[in-house]
């Protein structure tokens, strides 16, 4: 993070030499790639993630055509409320039910703010997204732009999110049927993209969806878990969560959790050391979870 702060320093020395709009042009798309960058130690990140937020928004407000940022700053908002924001709360909630409460409404207001910048820049540059999400029917010759797969992805899971955490607000779950058509943009485009984490993604708004398929669930969560190979814990603790424990499968939930623990163990990247948290807190408490 220090060059980066350096450079940040210089080029606002430079201001009064240079094109304004360049230099934070050029700033955003650096904060871009910092956000991209490879971080194994979970605490570190936490600490760290306020400044590069907070930053990063402010660069993006001044930037508001640079697509990778808006992309990284919808997933850095999306995955900041998740790994650190909702599941403290969720580990907290025997034991303090009005702070688990706060930190969810908390969460809450991060995915929509995530939503919010990632459905801007969509909207900006993907010519017939606000059509095609609002409409009864997806256009099915429409396809995203390759460029724009990661923001549509990250804007699908935060307002996917959002939803889930604001089940007391009708105007807010009625938005469901857009995150679908949303989501689905991206995956008719690349159902590949991510690893895994598209096809994780389509499983669980499968599962939301008023007459959903779960057979047509499980079959998203088994291809990400194939495309996730042995170097992404993510899709394995999904399915365990969607699927094993939503049908009381106690020994295939264990099981599955316990392959993320060995997956995260032997790639422990930043996303993996998140999931190797979750998975170890939900082996830990499954007794009350059954």
């Amino acid at each position: 993070m220090r060059p980066l702060l350096a450079t940040f320093a210089l080029l606002l020395a430079l201001t009064g030499c240079s094109p304004r709009q360049l230099i934070i042009d050029g700033i955003g798309s650096e904060m871009a790639r910092q956000g991209a960058a490879p971080e194994e130690d979970l605490e570190l990140a936490r600490e760290a993630s306020a400044f590069y937020l907070k930053l990063s928004e402010s660069l993006l407000r001044a930037s508001p055509d640079n697509h990778q940022l808006a992309e990284a700053v919808t997933a850095s908002f999306t995955q900041y409320a998740f790994a650190f924001v909702a599941f403290e709360a969720e580990q907290i909630e025997t034991r303090d039910v009005r702070k688990a409460q706060a930190l969810r409404a908390r969460a809450a207001r991060l995915y929509a703010r995530a939503q919010r910048h990632g459905l801007t820049m969509l909207e900006r540059r993907a010519s017939g997204v606000h059509e095609a999400i609002r409409a009864a029917d997806v256009p099915p010759r429409l396809l995203l732009p390759t460029e724009l797969l990661g923001l549509t992805y990250w804007t699908s899971a935060a307002w996917g999110s959002w939803i889930a955490l604001s089940k007391h607000d009708p105007e807010i779950v009625a938005q469901l049927p857009q995150v679908i058509r949303l989501a689905r943009l991206a995956w008719q485009t690349n159902p590949d993209w991510g690893r895994g984490a598209l096809e994780s993604l389509m499983g669980n708004l499968e599962l939301a969806r008023p007459g959903g398929s779960r057979a047509q669930a499980v079959h998203h969560f088994d291809r990400a878990i194939v495309l996730a190979g042995d170097q992404l814990a993510g899709p394995v603790v999904t399915k365990a969560e969607s699927i094993s424990l939503a049908a009381g499968d106690r020994q295939s939930f264990e099981q599955l959790l316990q392959r993320a623990i060995a997956i995260a163990a032997n790639a422990p990247t930043l996303e993996n050391q998140a999931m190797l948290a979750r998975a170890r807190w939900l082996l830990a408490n499954a007794d009350e979870l059954f």
